[in-house]
């Protein structure tokens, strides 16, 4: 009997889809995303006339116009069509590069402190937001943190959101942010 192999990317996408999809219906729409930015609002205690809040939020509508864009302008993803749509727009940075923009957005919102770090209760709550609830997803700390110091850089942050979008390596940081895969 043999068993079929699901691409790496395929892995990871269908966790992000699954991690977007907040209501559960089946497909990502605008709601989803305003519900994103509302959870974290709500974990790090950030109103929403913050400047942070309000980067996060016009991070997150360059991004979606960008996977309707590569959607042919529908108005929600089925999983399909958001994995086709986030492979094309993770490389297309002809108009925004969503895995640079929204990424700071999210750093700055998870750097309370203001430090330029994410300590280790920051990242819980990050888990938190995209209700991560498996008990070694702290792990994925220790992973993001590749020089050992105890926090995460932003530089770390953003070359794992890099690994996500772009490595086939399942046991890189940055495909583990939403927990260890298996292809």
């Amino acid at each position: 009997m043999t068993t079929a192999t699901t691409d790496p990317m395929t892995l990871k996408l269908d966790q992000l889809f699954a991690a977007t999809d907040t209501d559960g219906d089946g497909y990502v729409d605008w709601n989803d995303y305003e519900r994103l930015v509302d959870r974290y609002l709500s974990t790090y205690k950030i109103g929403k006339t913050d400047r942070r809040a309000q980067s996060l939020v016009v991070a997150y509508q360059m991004q979606w116009a960008e996977l309707l864009r590569h959607a042919d302008g529908v108005n929600r993803l089925s999983k399909e069509q958001f994995h086709l749509a986030s492979r094309t727009a993770s490389v297309d940075t002809s108009r925004f590069n969503m895995v640079e923009g929204v990424p700071h957005a999210i750093f700055d919102i998870m750097d309370t402190e203001g430090d330029n770090t994410i300590s280790r209760a920051e990242f819980k709550k990050y888990l938190d937001v995209w209700n991560i609830t498996d008990p070694s997803a702290m792990d994925t700390f220790n992973n993001l943190d590749s020089d050992g110091d105890g926090v995460i850089s932003r530089q770390e942050f953003i070359r794992a959101v890099r690994e996500f979008y772009y490595s086939s390596d399942l046991n890189v940081p940055g495909s583990l942010f939403f927990g260890r895969l298996s292809g």
